[in-house]
């Protein structure tokens, strides 16, 4: 079956910077599901998979603005360290999640007070270009169920 509108799509990835090194991968572990065609996958790694079908793999490089983003200079913002995610206790250079008006969102520790933190909402891999390798594991049809709710469900999808 080929990658279109309303399939959905498990596949492997993995990132890597212009120097060779890995950044992230899903090899080995749970593949990535998405419901095809419905804003569910960065627009590169979409455009990307489109019209491949289960068993192909691939590399390529995308750009920013096609995965995590353009850096946007002075992009700070202070935080209670309550709503900060991910470690005990705090420190510059340090990435956490906070919950944002689109769900969980990756910033940067700036710079930690007492109470209160500084953070880069730029995601940590904004303004780069960037390697993808990616392996087709599944292509199937979308049920009605998943087009209704915009999303696939099940291993690598969403949990209701």
């Amino acid at each position: 079956m080929i990658i279109e509108k309303n399939t959905v799509v498990q596949f492997h990835y993995r990132i890597k910077d212009k120097q060779g090194n890995e950044l992230e991968s899903s090899f080995g572990k749970t593949p990535a599901a998405y419901l095809h065609g419905h804003n569910n996958m960065m627009v590169g790694i979409e455009k990307a998979l489109a019209g491949k079908q289960t068993g192909d793999e691939f590399n390529g490089e995308l750009l920013p603005s096609e995965t995590f983003g353009d850096y946007v200079e002075n992009a700070l913002e202070r935080v209670s360290i309550k709503h900060l995610q991910g470690a005990p206790k705090w420190q510059p250079g340090m990435t956490a999640v906070v919950q944002a008006e689109k769900g969980p969102m990756e910033v940067t520790i700036v710079k930690v007070g007492k109470f209160m933190a500084t953070v880069d909402t730029n995601h940590p891999l904004a303004g780069r270009k960037l390697d993808f390798d990616l392996s087709v594991v599944s292509v199937r049809e979308a049920t009605e169920e998943e087009i209704a709710h915009g999303h696939a469900h099940g291993v690598g999808g969403h949990h209701h």
